[in-house]
């Protein structure tokens, strides 16, 4: 496992950073096996960088059709929603993207009232889409699993305190959320920290606190639980408040 830190001087060098580390890793990987399995968040942060990676150099440099879309968490909302992750997505990213198949768009049924259920669908969907036989333990290996993270410290939607911080074994829970009060969706640790590379995007002087103390290590906060093969976070200076670059 290898943790890097990149203190950039705004949001938009953030974004900047983020697209091209989302280009990188896309191209590597269908270099390698042929196919880029990504599992995207919600935020405002992704936001400013779906444009980036639509518009030239970096949208010629990569074959979306060989990309697979994921989601690392959903809201309990209808996928037509304004606070759905996958709408927010699909509205200024994949809708416009080429080559990209309805096939190879997998969204989190995070709107069905048995969420349990729903989260244990999902987790099938994964594994076929894998080749991972049914019923199997070990978890899928994402070429890129995109994070944010929460004012509170949550990433994805594990929260501090919450009950799917504690699962070990499925991919895919339901979990409660404190605030704004809701059910959601999310991938849990043993899919994040199998992962090839977890990318942290993170900007803001709200964050400031929160990344303080996941970057001490602080096991308080669910965004420190995260160590893939590969975790790299792009904070911009107002979050990292003094940080500097480090391996």
């Amino acid at each position: 496992m290898s943790r890097r830190l990149v203190v950039l001087p705004t949001p938009a060098a953030v974004a900047e950073a983020t697209a091209d580390r989302v280009v990188a890793a896309a191209r590597n990987a269908i270099r390698r096996r042929g196919v880029f399995r990504v599992a995207l968040s919600g935020g405002t942060t992704p936001l400013l960088v779906y444009p980036l990676l639509l518009a030239a150099p970096r949208l010629a440099a990569v074959d979306w059709s060989l990309a697979e879309f994921f989601w690392a968490d959903e809201r309990a909302v209808p996928p037509t929603h304004r606070e759905s992750n996958y709408n927010a997505a699909l509205a200024v990213f994949l809708s416009d993207l080429p080559g990209v198949r309805l096939s190879a768009v997998h969204r989190m049924p995070a709107e069905r009232l048995d969420q349990d259920a729903a989260a244990r669908d999902y987790q099938a969907e994964i594994a076929r889409a894998f080749g991972i036989p049914a019923g199997a333990t070990t978890p899928p290996v994402f070429d890129l699993i995109w994070l944010g993270m929460g004012r509170d410290g949550h990433t994805a939607s594990l929260f501090p305190g919450s009950a799917a911080l504690a699962e070990r074994r499925r991919w895919v829970v339901g979990n409660w959320a404190p605030g704004p009060a809701m059910w959601r969706m999310t991938l849990t640790y043993p899919v994040l920290n199998a992962a090839r590379e977890a990318l942290f995007q993170v900007c803001g002087p709200e964050k400031e606190a929160a990344f303080a103390a996941v970057w001490a290590g602080s096991h308080q906060l669910p965004a420190a639980a995260v160590r893939a093969r590969r975790t790299l976070w792009l904070v911009d200076r107002a979050a990292a408040h003094g940080a500097q670059d480090a391996a």
